[in-house]
This record gives structure tokens, C-alpha cells and sequence, in this order.
């Protein structure tokens, strides 16, 4: 993948025509993101718009296609760049991204193009247990079309934000890889929540549970487990611990819930405690 990297950088033409080609084919629309998101952080926003527009016009494309995820990736990521860039703090970049992908989902940015009443109309005829399931929750005073419309968002817009910080993780492992070798590496392992964002997470998260904005509940949690997987990063390498580590941690936090809810209750710990700190001074 460095290869690319290397490739991409030797100029906006070249960085122009893989961000275009990229995007334009079907599900690999992240590499022109984490294209567009590495000139972002190598030269800047100004500099790097030819690159965003060329990865935003094909996506744009699919958007019109009916596939909203490439463009809002794109969007997601280049906005994580900048204050990446600009910043220096990872767990700046995610707070933006998540308020950004937030905001995405009260939009209704990831709703289906007819709505949710004619996919709710079509599942009721394929299958008699979602037509019971629905009837139950109208007579329970539901709004099914609502609900339905409050999942696809949420589903949508989580899995645009992890796709966007993926990406950005991937353009900054280039980053480091062309220009600072080594450099992710112990960028990610020190990735922090401080406690002033910690309680912004908080704030926003009441504030969204007041003002009945279930995008702000549905995102905020995701840099805080971002810096729990930072945190267990870190820890497997302060330890010198076997990568399978590392495999077998994944394995878990995909396919279970409370190692997700684990890795949270370690994340916001850290927030007061700096565990890799104080292993680092121990060693």
C-alpha cells in the first residue's frame, strides 16, 4: 500500500487520477478517501482541493445512484484531516468527525431516496413475523416509520464514521511511512482523551438527549472507543506482546458486545488515570 502512497504523492496529477479512479469503482471508494486525506495532511486544505473534488465528484455520482456512504466518507474524513492537520490531536479529529456524522443523521442524509414507508410496506409482504413485529410496536404507540427511519440513520452514519476513521488512520499510516517512519505508530499508541473533551462528549450527549437529537447519542461514543483501542495498542506494545494479541483482541470486539462496552469503561478509566503513563514510568 506504501507503494501507492509513494506513487500518489508525486504530484496532484497523480494524486487527481487515483482519487478519481478509485472512487469510481465499486467499493473502493475508501482508497480515494484515504487519498484525498493524505495530501490533506502532507500539504494543506487549499492545496489539496483538486484531490477532494476528484474524489467527491464520482462520489457524488454514486450518491445520485442512490449510495450516499462514498461521498459522506469522503466528506468525513477530509474534515478529520484538516483538524488532524491543524490540531495535532487525534481525539480532536474524531470528536469533529462524530459531530459531523451526528449532524449527517438529523439531516436524514442516509435515508433511502423513497423513504422508509414503502422498505417497511415491502418487508411487511416478505415476511409475516416482521408484519407481527410491527403491528405489536404500532400498538404499542411506536412510529414504526420513524424507528425504522432512527435505525437505517443510525446504522448508516456509524459505519460512514468508522469507514471515515479508517481511512484517515490509513492516510496517516502512509504519512508516516513516506515521512516519518514509526511515527503512527506512537502517534495512535498515545492517543488520549482528555477530561475537558471527555465532558464535551458528556455535555453534547445530554444536550442531544434533551433536544431530541438521537444522531449526537448514536456517534459520541465513537472516539472514546477509538482511544480504548489506542489504549490496548499501546499496552500490547509497552508489553512486547505477540501481534496475535492483537488478533484475537479484534476477534472479540467484532463478534461481542461486552468487550466493546469493556473497551469503553477502559477508554473513560484512562481519561483519569493515564494507564500507558504509568506503565512506561514503572518499565
Amino acid at each position: 500500500m506504501l507503494t501507492i502512497a509513494r506513487w500518489v504523492m508525486r504530484g496532484t496529477p497523480h494524486a487527481v487520477g487515483g482519487a478519481v479512479v478509485a472512487t469510481l469503482i465499486p467499493w473502493l471508494f475508501w482508497l480515494g478517501a484515504a487519498i484525498a486525506a493524505l495530501v490533506t495532511l502532507r500539504r494543506g486544505l487549499s492545496p489539496a482541493l483538486p484531490v477532494i473534488v476528484a474524489a467527491a465528484v464520482p462520489s457524488g455520482w454514486w450518491w445520485m445512484q442512490g449510495d450516499v456512504i462514498p461521498l459522506a466518507s469522503v466528506l468525513l474524513v477530509t474534515l478529520m484531516a484538516v483538524v488532524l492537520r491543524a490540531r495535532l490531536r487525534w481525539s480532536e479529529a474524531l470528536i469533529a468527525g462524530a459531530l459531523a456524522g451526528a449532524v449527517m443523521i438529523q439531516l436524514g442524509i442516509f435515508l433511502p431516496p423513497q423513504g422508509t414507508g414503502q422498505m417497511l410496506a415491502e418487508l411487511r409482504q416478505a415476511s409475516p413475523e416482521v408484519e407481527r413485529l410491527l403491528a405489536e410496536l404500532t400498538r404499542q404507540g411506536l412510529d414504526t416509520e420513524q424507528l425504522a427511519a432512527l435505525l437505517i440513520g443510525g446504522v448508516t452514519g456509524l459505519m460512514v464514521l468508522i469507514a471515515a476513521v479508517a481511512c484517515l488512520a490509513l492516510a496517516r499510516s502512509w504519512q508516516a511511512g513516506l515521512y516519518n517512519p514509526g511515527g503512527f505508530r506512537e502517534e495512535f499508541h498515545a492517543l488520549r482523551l482528555s477530561p475537558r473533551e471527555l465532558a464535551v462528549l458528556v455535555v453534547l450527549g445530554v444536550v442531544g438527549a434533551v433536544l431530541g437529537l438521537p444522531g449526537l447519542g448514536m456517534l459520541l461514543w465513537v472516539p472514546l472507543l477509538v482511544a480504548g483501542i489506542a489504549l490496548v495498542h499501546g499496552f500490547i506494545g509497552l508489553k512486547g506482546m505477540n501481534g496475535l494479541w492483537l488478533v484475537a483482541f479484534y476477534l472479540l470486539l467484532i463478534t461481542t458486545w461486552p468487550m466493546i462496552l469493556i473497551v469503553l469503561l477502559l477508554a473513560f478509566i484512562d481519561v483519569f488515570a493515564d494507564i500507558r503513563g504509568r506503565l512506561a514510568s514503572r518499565d
